[in-house]
Protein backbone atom coordinates (compact mmCIF):
# COMPACT_ATOMS: atom_id res chain seq x y z
CA UNK A 1 0.00 0.00 0.00
CA UNK A 2 1.39 3.56 -0.57
CA UNK A 3 0.72 6.34 2.28
CA UNK A 4 -0.19 9.25 0.26
CA UNK A 5 0.96 11.52 3.11
CA UNK A 6 1.50 15.05 1.15
CA UNK A 7 5.12 15.11 1.89
CA UNK A 8 7.30 12.86 -0.24
CA UNK A 9 6.57 12.71 -4.12
CA UNK A 10 8.94 11.81 -7.16
CA UNK A 11 12.64 12.60 -6.13
CA UNK A 12 14.00 14.48 -9.01
CA UNK A 13 17.52 15.18 -9.35
CA UNK A 14 19.58 17.63 -12.03
CA UNK A 15 22.91 16.92 -12.76
CA UNK A 16 25.46 18.60 -15.50
CA UNK A 17 28.13 16.14 -17.19
CA UNK A 18 31.48 18.48 -18.62
CA UNK A 19 31.67 16.10 -21.44
CA UNK A 20 29.82 16.25 -24.78
CA UNK A 21 27.47 13.61 -25.20
CA UNK A 22 29.38 12.62 -28.55
CA UNK A 23 32.07 11.56 -26.23
CA UNK A 24 29.89 8.91 -25.05
CA UNK A 25 30.12 7.38 -28.58
CA UNK A 26 29.18 3.77 -28.27
CA UNK A 27 28.89 3.19 -24.87
CA UNK A 28 25.54 4.77 -24.31
CA UNK A 29 24.51 1.65 -25.80
CA UNK A 30 23.55 -1.09 -23.31
CA UNK A 31 25.43 -2.19 -21.02
CA UNK A 32 25.97 1.56 -20.75
CA UNK A 33 29.30 2.06 -18.24
CA UNK A 34 28.13 5.08 -16.87
CA UNK A 35 24.72 4.48 -15.96
CA UNK A 36 25.60 4.74 -12.12
CA UNK A 37 26.62 8.39 -13.38
CA UNK A 38 23.34 9.37 -15.50
CA UNK A 39 21.04 7.63 -12.91
CA UNK A 40 22.22 7.35 -9.53
CA UNK A 41 21.00 4.71 -7.55
CA UNK A 42 18.78 4.96 -4.12
CA UNK A 43 20.37 2.91 -1.05
CA UNK A 44 17.27 1.10 0.07
CA UNK A 45 16.14 1.65 3.91
CA UNK A 46 18.80 -0.62 5.57
CA UNK A 47 17.06 0.02 8.84
CA UNK A 48 13.80 -2.26 7.89
CA UNK A 49 16.12 -4.45 5.76
CA UNK A 50 13.58 -4.12 2.98
CA UNK A 51 15.02 -3.32 -0.66
CA UNK A 52 11.04 -1.92 -1.24
CA UNK A 53 10.40 0.49 1.69
CA UNK A 54 13.32 3.07 1.27
CA UNK A 55 13.24 3.12 -2.46
CA UNK A 56 11.34 5.68 -3.65
CA UNK A 57 8.08 5.01 -5.92
CA UNK A 58 9.24 7.02 -9.11
CA UNK A 59 12.75 8.45 -9.40
CA UNK A 60 13.94 10.86 -12.39
CA UNK A 61 17.60 12.03 -13.46
CA UNK A 62 17.69 15.10 -15.77
CA UNK A 63 21.59 14.77 -17.31
CA UNK A 64 22.16 17.70 -18.96
CA UNK A 65 25.37 17.76 -21.48
CA UNK A 66 27.81 20.75 -22.23
CA UNK A 67 26.89 20.30 -25.82
CA UNK A 68 23.11 21.07 -25.20
CA UNK A 69 21.69 17.30 -25.29
CA UNK A 70 20.71 15.32 -21.70
CA UNK A 71 20.15 12.07 -20.78
CA UNK A 72 16.83 10.84 -18.42
CA UNK A 73 17.31 8.08 -16.12
CA UNK A 74 14.17 6.95 -14.56
CA UNK A 75 13.88 4.55 -11.67
CA UNK A 76 10.21 2.97 -10.17
CA UNK A 77 9.40 0.60 -7.40
CA UNK A 78 8.14 -2.63 -9.59
CA UNK A 79 5.39 -3.39 -6.34
CA UNK A 80 3.49 -0.08 -8.27
CA UNK A 81 3.80 -1.47 -11.88
CA UNK A 82 5.38 -3.68 -14.41
CA UNK A 83 6.62 -2.45 -17.63
CA UNK A 84 3.72 -2.30 -20.22
CA UNK A 85 2.41 -0.31 -17.32
CA UNK A 86 5.44 2.06 -17.18
CA UNK A 87 5.09 2.70 -20.99
CA UNK A 88 1.51 4.07 -20.47
CA UNK A 89 2.72 5.98 -17.63
CA UNK A 90 5.64 7.72 -19.38
CA UNK A 91 3.52 8.19 -22.83
CA UNK A 92 0.83 10.18 -20.39
CA UNK A 93 3.87 12.67 -19.40
CA UNK A 94 4.99 13.07 -22.59
CA UNK A 95 1.58 14.72 -23.64
CA UNK A 96 0.95 16.54 -20.40
CA UNK A 97 4.71 18.00 -22.20
CA UNK A 98 2.99 18.63 -25.07
CA UNK A 99 0.39 20.87 -23.69
CA UNK A 100 -2.82 18.48 -23.17
CA UNK A 101 -4.83 18.79 -19.78
CA UNK A 102 -5.40 15.23 -19.61
CA UNK A 103 -4.05 11.76 -21.04
CA UNK A 104 -6.08 9.93 -23.86
CA UNK A 105 -6.00 6.75 -21.66
CA UNK A 106 -7.10 7.64 -17.99
CA UNK A 107 -4.82 5.41 -15.71
CA UNK A 108 -6.76 2.52 -14.04
CA UNK A 109 -4.62 1.25 -11.08
CA UNK A 110 -7.22 -1.08 -9.41
CA UNK A 111 -5.51 -3.70 -7.24
CA UNK A 112 -9.08 -5.12 -6.13
CA UNK A 113 -8.81 -6.42 -9.78
CA UNK A 114 -6.46 -8.68 -9.91
CA UNK A 115 -7.26 -10.73 -6.42
CA UNK A 116 -7.15 -14.10 -5.18
CA UNK A 117 -9.57 -16.68 -5.24
CA UNK A 118 -10.55 -17.18 -1.02
CA UNK A 119 -9.04 -19.13 0.28
CA UNK A 120 -6.23 -19.80 -1.93
CA UNK A 121 -6.15 -23.08 -3.30
CA UNK A 122 -2.99 -24.39 -5.34
CA UNK A 123 -4.65 -26.55 -8.41
CA UNK A 124 -1.59 -26.75 -10.90
CA UNK A 125 2.51 -26.98 -10.58
CA UNK A 126 4.01 -24.02 -9.79
CA UNK A 127 7.59 -24.41 -11.17
CA UNK A 128 8.29 -20.86 -10.82
CA UNK A 129 8.30 -20.95 -7.22
CA UNK A 130 9.72 -24.43 -6.55
CA UNK A 131 13.84 -24.33 -4.37
CA UNK A 132 16.13 -26.11 -6.42
CA UNK A 133 18.28 -28.41 -4.30
CA UNK A 134 19.56 -30.98 -6.25
CA UNK A 135 22.48 -28.33 -7.10
CA UNK A 136 25.01 -30.98 -6.41
CA UNK A 137 27.74 -29.04 -7.14
CA UNK A 138 28.87 -25.53 -7.76
CA UNK A 139 29.42 -23.44 -11.20
CA UNK A 140 32.98 -24.25 -12.56
CA UNK A 141 33.60 -20.19 -13.54
CA UNK A 142 34.61 -17.98 -10.57
CA UNK A 143 32.17 -14.60 -10.72
CA UNK A 144 35.32 -12.28 -11.86
CA UNK A 145 34.97 -14.80 -15.08
CA UNK A 146 31.89 -13.09 -16.24
CA UNK A 147 31.44 -10.43 -18.22
CA UNK A 148 28.39 -7.64 -19.04
CA UNK A 149 27.46 -7.26 -22.71
CA UNK A 150 24.63 -7.26 -25.03
CA UNK A 151 24.16 -9.01 -28.11
CA UNK A 152 22.49 -7.56 -31.10
CA UNK A 153 20.49 -10.20 -33.10
CA UNK A 154 19.31 -9.38 -36.36
CA UNK A 155 17.28 -10.84 -39.84
CA UNK A 156 20.00 -12.74 -40.41
CA UNK A 157 21.11 -14.21 -37.38
CA UNK A 158 16.97 -14.88 -36.56
CA UNK A 159 16.73 -16.62 -39.88
CA UNK A 160 19.93 -18.55 -38.56
CA UNK A 161 18.02 -19.83 -35.57
CA UNK A 162 14.96 -20.78 -37.77
CA UNK A 163 16.96 -22.59 -40.60
CA UNK A 164 18.06 -24.70 -37.36
CA UNK A 165 13.88 -25.64 -35.70
CA UNK A 166 12.67 -26.20 -38.81
CA UNK A 167 10.52 -28.66 -37.95
CA UNK A 168 8.47 -26.53 -35.57
CA UNK A 169 6.03 -24.67 -36.83
CA UNK A 170 6.66 -20.54 -36.85
CA UNK A 171 8.17 -19.86 -33.94
CA UNK A 172 8.46 -16.70 -32.60
CA UNK A 173 11.41 -14.34 -32.62
CA UNK A 174 11.07 -14.80 -28.67
CA UNK A 175 10.85 -18.08 -28.38
CA UNK A 176 13.83 -18.57 -30.74
CA UNK A 177 15.95 -15.82 -29.04
CA UNK A 178 15.11 -17.21 -25.64
CA UNK A 179 16.04 -20.94 -26.31
CA UNK A 180 19.52 -20.12 -28.07
CA UNK A 181 20.04 -17.85 -25.05
CA UNK A 182 18.92 -20.35 -22.32
CA UNK A 183 21.01 -23.38 -24.63
CA UNK A 184 24.13 -21.53 -24.82
CA UNK A 185 24.18 -19.72 -21.34
CA UNK A 186 23.43 -23.68 -19.78
CA UNK A 187 26.71 -24.88 -21.70
CA UNK A 188 28.50 -22.30 -20.70
CA UNK A 189 28.55 -22.30 -17.13
CA UNK A 190 28.64 -25.89 -17.58
CA UNK A 191 26.60 -27.44 -14.79
CA UNK A 192 25.88 -30.79 -13.66
CA UNK A 193 24.16 -32.85 -16.23
CA UNK A 194 21.40 -33.80 -13.38
CA UNK A 195 21.66 -30.37 -12.28
CA UNK A 196 18.02 -28.95 -12.93
CA UNK A 197 17.23 -26.07 -15.31
CA UNK A 198 14.57 -23.74 -15.05
CA UNK A 199 12.99 -21.29 -18.05
CA UNK A 200 10.78 -19.29 -16.86
CA UNK A 201 8.49 -16.80 -19.25
CA UNK A 202 6.93 -13.18 -18.14
CA UNK A 203 3.53 -13.07 -19.82
CA UNK A 204 1.42 -10.11 -19.95
CA UNK A 205 -2.27 -11.03 -18.97
CA UNK A 206 -4.05 -7.74 -19.69
CA UNK A 207 -5.31 -8.84 -23.08
CA UNK A 208 -6.32 -12.04 -21.29
CA UNK A 209 -9.88 -12.48 -21.31
CA UNK A 210 -9.96 -15.05 -18.53
CA UNK A 211 -8.44 -11.95 -16.34
CA UNK A 212 -10.88 -8.98 -17.65
CA UNK A 213 -8.85 -6.24 -16.86
CA UNK A 214 -8.86 -2.56 -18.66
CA UNK A 215 -6.77 -3.48 -20.93
CA UNK A 216 -5.38 -0.09 -22.40
CA UNK A 217 -5.39 1.76 -19.23
CA UNK A 218 -4.43 -0.83 -16.49
CA UNK A 219 -0.90 0.53 -14.66
CA UNK A 220 -0.18 -1.74 -12.14
CA UNK A 221 1.28 -5.65 -12.42
CA UNK A 222 -0.24 -7.63 -14.52
CA UNK A 223 2.00 -10.34 -15.30
CA UNK A 224 2.56 -14.01 -14.63
CA UNK A 225 5.67 -16.05 -15.11
CA UNK A 226 5.30 -19.71 -15.73
CA UNK A 227 8.26 -22.06 -15.59
CA UNK A 228 9.39 -25.01 -17.14
CA UNK A 229 12.27 -27.28 -16.21
CA UNK A 230 14.67 -29.64 -17.48
CA UNK A 231 17.77 -31.30 -16.86
CA UNK A 232 21.20 -29.83 -17.92
CA UNK A 233 22.63 -32.70 -19.46
CA UNK A 234 19.39 -33.21 -21.72
CA UNK A 235 19.09 -29.61 -22.54
CA UNK A 236 22.61 -29.31 -23.76
CA UNK A 237 22.66 -32.71 -25.55
CA UNK A 238 19.63 -32.29 -27.74
CA UNK A 239 18.84 -29.98 -30.56
CA UNK A 240 17.61 -26.23 -30.22
CA UNK A 241 13.66 -27.89 -31.04
CA UNK A 242 13.96 -29.23 -27.14
CA UNK A 243 15.10 -25.65 -25.93
CA UNK A 244 11.97 -24.22 -27.97
CA UNK A 245 9.87 -26.67 -26.43
CA UNK A 246 10.72 -25.90 -22.90
CA UNK A 247 10.14 -21.78 -24.19
CA UNK A 248 6.59 -23.11 -25.50
CA UNK A 249 5.37 -25.07 -22.48
CA UNK A 250 6.35 -22.34 -20.50
CA UNK A 251 4.17 -20.16 -22.05
CA UNK A 252 1.16 -22.32 -22.60
CA UNK A 253 0.71 -22.84 -18.48
CA UNK A 254 -1.16 -19.83 -18.52
CA UNK A 255 -4.91 -20.68 -18.30
CA UNK A 256 -7.51 -18.94 -16.06
CA UNK A 257 -6.46 -20.46 -12.96
CA UNK A 258 -3.25 -20.08 -13.12
CA UNK A 259 -4.66 -16.07 -13.31
CA UNK A 260 -6.86 -16.59 -10.15
CA UNK A 261 -4.25 -17.94 -7.97
CA UNK A 262 -1.82 -15.51 -8.16
CA UNK A 263 -2.04 -12.25 -6.65
CA UNK A 264 -0.13 -9.93 -8.81
CA UNK A 265 1.78 -6.64 -6.99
Amino acid sequence: MVNCNGTEGVLFVEADANVKLEHLGDKILPPCPYTEELQWRVQPDSDSGSIILGCPILYFQVTRFICGGFSLGILTNHTMLDGYGLMLFLNAIGEFAEGVSAPSIPPVWERELMSARSPPRITCTHNEFDVLSNNESPLNHADDNFILTSVFLGPKEIQSLRNLVHQISSPSRFELITACLLKCRTIALEPNPNEVIRVAVVINVRHKKEIDLPISAYYGNAIVYPASVSMAGILCGSPLTYAVDLVRRAKSQFREELGQWLILW
